[in-house]
């Protein structure tokens, strides 16, 4: 019952939140915040992450083709469909929920413990468009980021594989065109601006309902990350088997 409830209680908070919208002076400058905060600010660890996860694919690839009749440039392949299927823009988004949901729910949270939400029901604002509409703008800009995670991943591949001495760049390459089907592209962005969804509002949910003190929105974070993580399993499984099924 109390998942049911949950449930019930996030989908009012996302019909609300479109309800008596920000004036737009004010809504731009929230967004281009969170912008720079959710998006600029991620761009680091994301790049750091998809290039050492692409060149973990290729070499793990490289090592267990122990057949010499088996083509090189499947370490091409095999890199170029885990990092655009699935590694950019869901283990990506894994790490996002963690870096980005926590810090949503914890910034949501400690307004609603120092009473600053009430304030802005007192002053007439829908603080639920205030607070959570521009992060869902700035996370629909998450697919450029699952773009450059793709094409970081594939680099890092190709650095793993041509100079650890397990293929040839002409190989890498040959592997990387070899079956190319545009759609799996068009999937991953399919699942990002979905990703991206989820990790904007599941964590806002947590935090703008939170109730205690302090102590509480360290806990609202951890519970944050860990429903926003399952949702994203669950929403990635459901989205595989609809577009790819």
């Amino acid at each position: 019952m109390s998942y049911m409830t949950s449930i019930g209680s996030y989908a009012i908070m996302v019909v609300d939140l479109f309800r008596k919208p920000t004036k737009w002076h004010v809504m731009r400058s929230l967004i281009l915040k969170e912008i720079d905060e959710l998006i600029y600010g991620s761009l680091g660890i994301i790049i750091f992450i998809s290039f050492f996860m692409g060149g973990v694919v290729a070499i793990q690839t490289a090592l267990n083709i122990s057949n010499p009749l088996i083509p090189k440039n499947l370490i091409g392949f095999a890199t170029r469909q885990s990092v655009i299927l699935e590694f950019a823009p869901t283990f990506t988004s894994i790490i996002m929920a963690g870096k980005v949901g926590s810090y949503i729910t914890s910034s949501i949270g400690t307004m609603r413990v120092t009473e600053q939400i009430d304030a802005l029901e007192v002053m007439g604002v829908n603080s639920l468009n205030y607070l959570v509409f521009p992060k869902i703008v700035a996370m629909f800009l998450y697919p450029f980021v699952v773009a450059i995670a793709m094409y970081i991943g594939i680099l890092g591949g190709w650095i793993a594989g041509v100079f650890g001495g397990f293929t040839s760049s002409a190989d890498f390459v040959q592997g990387l065109q070899l079956d190319f089907i545009p759609f799996h592209v068009t999937y991953s962005f399919i699942k990002s601006v979905v990703f991206a969804f989820i990790i904007a509002t599941v964590p806002s949910y947590h935090g703008y309902y939170m109730k205690g003190g302090a102590l509480e929105v360290g806990k609202a974070a951890t519970v944050s990350f860990v429903w926003t993580s399952v949702v994203l399993i669950v929403m990635n499984y459901l989205l595989t088997q609809l577009l790819l099924g």
